[in-house]
């Protein structure tokens, strides 16, 4: 294989590739690696050491990685390192190191010098995907475990000490009910989202009356909000265009869990209220869009929280979530179905004064 047929072969590649001679000397670096550390390339190969280019160290400056690397040139057959580079966006790379033996390396003249291939191959999605099972696991599991033990509890106590205490009974039960209905909220929750995860890639076809559904969501809400000594308000523009490619069960469950956060975490006898028009054009989508928007007059959120909170889990205040029947799944599962429309979900809010949180969905999805 001539030089310049084996750099086009490694070109190919996504991965960052070097070929390396016996004194660690760079022979070939395909342009993915050139993009990822600035290597300069050589057309040299004429099997004079001193025009083959610069020593590996001049490229890559991780003392494992080196570290493997001689290894290697020292007779090990192959090594392997996670290496993680501090770029624009942190990623790591696993960084396979293998020679080249009799069997593999190129045909004599072509590149004689050649000892051994140093691949860098991407793992940060990997890496990132197990952080998120991870977390995600955790997170189940300890949302779980309060209400469980909670249970046990009172259960164990109501064989003993409580067993013929009909006043103690009643109130322990009142509590168990209330954590049994957290873990069934939970338990639903987390089905909602996972289907929605499964679906998020098949875009929804059939025009659906946006305005329709908010009218029966706000029907559904309203004895909730009544209770609370609230009232929902809905408007919708004239102009505004209705009706949209979209989910209608989807749909109902993003309005119902924003109407549902602004009844539960907004200050008592303050209403909510819901405007639904059309805009022209949104940063992020194409063409006219039509924005619903659910408006609390609660405490409002500090601003460093708003990135996260359509993370999973993710509560500014966990305790008053979980006492107010809040799993830290409702605006996750918002932000997923919303995907799924190819729209998305913008959020104001000033402390003190209130929140809004604006539903885009464009009128035609591409």
């Amino acid at each position: 294989m001539a030089y310049n047929k084996l750099s086009a072969l490694l070109d190919g590649l996504t991965s960052a590739v070097f070929v390396l001679d016996d004194k660690r000397r760079i022979l070939v670096a395909n342009r993915a690696a050139e993009r990822l550390f600035g290597t300069k390339r050589t057309s040299s190969h004429s099997g004079n050491h001193s025009q083959l280019g610069l020593d590996f160290v001049r490229a890559v400056r991780h003392p494992e990685c080196l570290k493997a690397v001689d290894k290697v040139l020292a007779g090990s057959h192959q090594e392997q390192v996670i290496l993680s580079l501090r770029m624009s966006v942190p990623t790591t790379y696993q960084v396979n190191i293998c020679t080249l033996d009799e069997g593999t390396s190129p045909p004599s003249g072509a590149l004689d010098e050649a000892r051994l291939v140093v691949s860098f191959d991407d793992i940060s999605p990997i890496r990132e995907a197990e952080k998120m099972r991870s977390d995600f696991v955790a997170n189940v599991s300890h949302e779980l475990r309060s209400p469980l033990t909670a249970l046990t509890g009172f259960i164990e106590t109501l064989k003993g000490a409580a067993k013929n205490d009909e006043q103690a009974r009643n109130r322990f039960l009142d509590i168990m009910e209330a954590e049994a209905q957290r873990m069934k909220r939970l338990i639903s929750d987390l089905l909602s989202l996972s289907k929605v995860e499964i679906n998020e890639y098949m875009r929804p076809t059939k025009r659906v009356d946006v305005a329709e559904i908010v009218k029966r969501v706000v029907t559904t809400m309203s004895p909730q909000a009544a209770k609370q000594g609230k009232v929902i308000s809905f408007q919708c523009s004239s102009n505004a265009t209705i009706r949209l490619p979209g989910d209608a069960d989807q749909l109902t469950q993003v309005f119902h869990n924003l109407v549902e956060n602004a009844l539960r975490y907004g200050d008592s006898n303050t209403n909510v209220e819901i405007k639904l028009s059309q805009i022209e054009r949104s940063y992020g989508l194409i063409g006219p869009v039509l924005a619903v928007e659910v408006k609390d007059q609660g405490p409002g959120i500090a601003a460093e929280h708003l990135p996260r909170l359509t993370e999973r889990f993710y509560r500014i205040d966990a305790g008053r979530s979980r006492d107010m029947g809040g799993t830290g799944l409702g605006l996750a599962i918002v932000k997923h179905i919303l995907s799924r429309h190819r729209g998305r979900l913008q959020i104001e809010s000033n402390v003190g004064i209130g929140s809004r949180f604006i539903v885009l969905l464009p009128l035609d999805i591409k």
